[in-house]
This record gives structure tokens, sequence and C-alpha cells, in this order.
């Protein structure tokens, strides 16, 4: 297939990805900041993924006061510093408002850390305060329109990937729009799935457990409805890829197997999906097509948002519907 010009639907200019703190200069950053948020992050009960994401952005606001703020320590930190941070990520760096929220979440937490823990021991910190709180809230913006990927879209497609023999593709696009799980979540499905009984007149597989988004190791413990639908897109890639594997979603590099990483997703919808549409397709909008679709299919929205999101609030689902309503729009004038 020839590369084609792909539309990115961006609303605004996406940020650039901020430089990695390498260790040369985490070790410039003061050593007490160091220290803190080592100790933060070893007693905090999260995920690997969130684990890394915690470190990456409190090196991140470390450098920014080694380099900014000339090394000022973190306990004499104020609302106004903290200000002139958040403004600097959000002018400078060009970060969407999801990204500069999460920051100033992450570094709450370490307030919050020191405010309950370590100031009752730490005499720089004896009257410390979150200097996060109370400060105005983040105003919401979208760095890229969410476009819906219809059923028809999903059908060429898959008809494309057929053509290429790609199987593998074929089977994680069937699973992320028909099932409707999260690009981590769709990895930990097992080849034993297979195998499950299902019982007469059922039209899905329940799977086995999967960790979900949620705090913690543990996560948000889901199973997920799988359409009969999909496993026959499993077997052949189980049936093609020439070995054995506890997983369905595998990669092996030369005699190394192992389960297929999130980066493969990603690449799989820039370098593969997105030319076949002719426009940005990222992992994150398979979930609002599934939902989209079942709710355009009739399915009533509880159902939807209690077996197929695993919302626990439906308002939550709600934000996930990319229906345009244009029947109903006709009708109104």
């Amino acid at each position: 297939m020839s590369k084609k010009e792909v539309k990115q639907n961006t609303l605004r200019e996406p940020a650039k990805k901020q430089a990695e703190v390498t260790e040369e200069m985490w070790l410039q950053v003061n050593e007490d900041y160091r220290l803190i948020v080592d100790e933060f992050i070893s007693v905090q009960d999260l995920s690997p993924a969130s684990r890394k994401q915690y470190t990456s952005v409190l090196r991140q606001f470390g450098w920014y006061l080694c380099s900014s703020m000339n090394d000022k320590p973190f306990y004499k930190i104020t609302k106004r510093d903290f200000l002139r941070y958040l403004s600097f990520i959000r002018d400078n760096r060009k970060m969407s408002s999801s990204a500069i929220s999460l920051r100033k979440s992450v570094v709450s937490s370490l307030c919050n850390h020191i405010e309950n823990i370590i100031a009752d021991e730490e005499e720089n910190y004896k009257g410390f305060r979150n200097f996060t709180r109370g400060l105005p809230a983040i105003a919401r913006n979208r760095v890229y329109e969410k476009v819906k990927v219809t059923k028809d879209e999903f059908d060429s497609m898959m008809k494309i990937l057929e053509e290429d023999q790609n199987w593998l593709g074929m089977a994680w696009l069937a699973t992320a729009f028909l099932v409707g799980a999260r690009r981590s979540e769709i990895i930990q499905f097992k080849s034993e799935i297979m195998d499950y009984k299902v019982p007469e007149g059922q039209n899905y597989v329940l799977s086995h457990v999967v960790r979900g988004k949620g705090p913690s190791t543990d996560g948000k413990p889901l199973e997920y409805m799988v359409p009969l639908e999909v496993l026959p897109y499993w077997q052949k890639w189980i049936d093609t890829r020439g070995y054995e594997s506890e997983y369905v979603f595998t990669t092996r590099y030369g005699n190394e197997i192992k389960a297929m990483s999130s980066a493969w997703a990603n690449d799989f919808c820039t370098n593969v999906l997105s030319d076949m549409l002719e426009r940005r397709i990222n992992v994150h909008i398979f979930k609002n097509s599934c939902i989209t679709y079942l709710l355009e299919s009739g399915v009533p929205m509880h159902l939807v948002s209690k077996y197929v999101a695993h919302h626990n609030d439906i308002s939550t689902t709600q934000i996930y519907d990319l229906r345009d309503f244009e029947e109903e729009k006709n009708q109104i004038f």
C-alpha cells in the first residue's frame, strides 16, 4: 500500500514531547527534593505504568525548579511559584488540559504525602501546606477532534487487512472495535478463552479477569464479553503465528516471544489504520467507537455502560457516545 496523506483532526497545536530528565540532570536537582520524591514513589501502591508516569512527572517538575527557579527548595515553593509552572507547561510547552491536570494531581499527591507524613519529622516542613489547593481549575481544551470509526469503516479495514494477510492486525482490530477493551486490557487476553464452553444460545464468551484501569497494582478487575464473531480472527492468528503462547496477542523478535507491548497498538493505528482511513486513528478512539456502534444499533445505554464500558456511572458512558443524532436533528424544524 502506498502511503496516503492522513488528516490529523487537530483542533490545536499538539504539545511537543518533553525531553526525558536524564540521571545526570536528575542529580543536579536539589537533593532534599530527590530524596522525598524517591521515598514518595516507593511507598505508593501504583501499577508499573503509573509508577513510571509519576516518576517522570516529578522529575520534570524537579528539573523545572532547578533550571527555572534557581533550584528553590521544595519547602519554599508557593502557590505563585506553582502557577508559574502551570503557565510554563500550558503556554511554552503547549500541553493539553488533561496533561496539565495530571501534573497538578501528581504534585498534589506528593504535597499531601509531605503534609501528612514528613511534616511531623522534618523541621523545614513543619508548616508545609499543599500549595496546589485552592488554585483555579484547569480550563479544559481538546487537541484532537474525536471522529468515531463506523461499522462500514471497520469492515473496510478488515477487508484490507485480510488482503494483506495481516491476521494479527485483524484479530486486534476486531477485539478493539467489537469488545471495547482498552489497549492495555487487550494484551492480557489469554488463548484459553478459545476453549471456554459457551452455553447454548449465548452469542459471547466471558473472558477471564483482566486488570483494568484503576488505582494500585491490582487496578479494576474486569471480565469482558467477547462476541463469538471475534473468535475466528483470534483462531486464524493463533493458527498462523507458528508458536504456542499463553496469550492471544503476542509478538516474536528472533527467537524471543513476548506478550504484545502497548507500543505495538500505537504503531499499528498510526502506521496502518490511519493510512487506510486517511485520517488520524489512535488506540483510544476504539472504546468510543464500540460504545457508539452499540448505541446506534439500539442497545440501551445502561446495558452498554454496565457490561461493555464497565463504568460505575452511566454519565461516564455518555462522554464516550459519539453519535451525531442527525435523524433527530432533522426532525426539529
